[in-house]
């Protein structure tokens, strides 16, 4: 990664400061209603928990949906990994890694992929010969930041703050490339919280 030094202004140390007034602070003695809290924020702070706990190499579970990411499972095999190579290609920007697809989590022990598509994508996805896309109720269990490797599930692709897999890219490449068959979603409800 290159990094380059950001200019720095001058400044004159004797320049003539204009005066500021002071700040000033209301203090509220009004309760917050909960009811304007957003409902899937109330548990802030255990997601922040699991997300640190993650960060120390701990298996982290979370819902799918809300503010995070909804979940498309397909087999593994070599249709599959076609599918990632190409999708590398169009999410590569720039001079970044060649790997440069969102999220995928492979699950070797059931020869699964798990790509992690936009919140909502459950919601449009529709059935798919291919592929089952999850997003709330379930949740999911994600393997250590640092499992990049087997044995157990690892990440395929990283998990990065800047992209997700786009899911209708995604659906055209399943189509061309087949990858099968697609795991049922009542087997698949059961088991994405123990994944890890």
């Amino acid at each position: 990664m290159k990094t380059t030094q950001l200019p720095r202004r001058e400044v004159d140390p004797a320049r003539e400061v204009p005066p500021v007034a002071p700040a000033g602070f209301t203090t509220s003695t009004g309760l917050i209603d909960p009811a304007r809290v957003a409902p899937d924020m109330g548990d802030l702070a255990t997601r922040v928990r699991h997300l640190m706990a993650q960060q120390q190499q701990h298996v982290l579970q979370l819902p799918l949906g809300g503010h995070f990411f909804d979940v498309v499972v397909t087999a593994s095999g070599p249709q599959a990994y076609a599918a990632i190579a190409v999708m590398d290609e169009i999410q590569h920007a720039g001079n970044e890694r060649a790997d440069a697809c969102g999220p995928v989590i492979e699950d070797p022990q059931r020869s699964w992929l798990l790509w992690l598509v936009p919140p909502g994508t459950s919601e449009q996805w529709g059935p798919h010969r291919y592929a089952t896309c999850l997003g709330r109720p379930h949740r999911l269990a994600l393997p250590a930041m640092t499992a990049v490797e087997p044995p157990g599930p690892y990440w395929l692709r990283p998990c990065r703050s800047d992209r997700l897999v786009p899911p209708t890219a995604l659906r055209q490449l399943l189509d061309q490339f087949q990858p099968g068959p697609a795991p049922h979603e009542t087997l698949l409800s059961s088991v994405l919280s123990t994944i890890s």
